[in-house]
């Protein structure tokens, strides 16, 4: 999905471990998250790429010196299921706003908590992106009306 060397967001990073990973295999990775006891242990976990503690619903990171924009933005580990009810449209503009042209959002969560794929495809078409990918699972099983998780890849529209 990535050309080698590219520039990866990892929003709602946690302690690091997918910006780690995506790390080790040659791409620079900025993390951001909104707690500070997480970035602190991504920070002393996985030292070479950027932790930043931060909202994603006030994302900005070119006022925070990384004014570079991402290939991939990766939301992991049902980051949109734990927003503030109401912010998920927000967070999407804000990701967007961070893309490089061609880049594209790859988000993945539990299907049954509270956000379902509706309203990602409301909230997506909202912040000009277009789903390009719908899979059940990371590993690219196929998304059904049975499927528990939702991974999605989303462009600029």
């Amino acid at each position: 999905m990535l050309a080698r060397g590219s520039r990866v967001l990892d929003a709602g990073c946690g302690p690091g471990r997918v910006g780690a990973a995506l790390a080790a295999r040659g791409h620079t990775v900025v993390g951001v998250d909104v707690d500070p006891v997480l970035i602190g242990a991504a920070e002393a976990d996985h030292a070479g790429s950027t932790w930043l503690v931060g909202d994603l619903t006030e994302l900005d990171l070119p006022a925070r010196g990384v004014a570079e924009p991402f290939d991939l933005v990766v939301c992991a580990g049902n980051v949109m299921t734990f927003l503030a009810e109401g912010t998920s449209g927000e967070v999407l503009r804000r990701l967007a706003a961070h893309l490089a042209p061609q880049g594209r959002i790859v988000l993945g969560f539990g299907a049954g908590r509270g956000y379902t794929p509706d309203d990602l495809a409301a909230d997506a078409a909202g912040a000009d992106l277009r789903e390009d990918l719908r899979l059940g699972t990371w590993d690219l099983r196929p998304f059904t009306s049975e499927s528990d998780f939702l991974v999605t890849v989303l462009s600029r529209a």
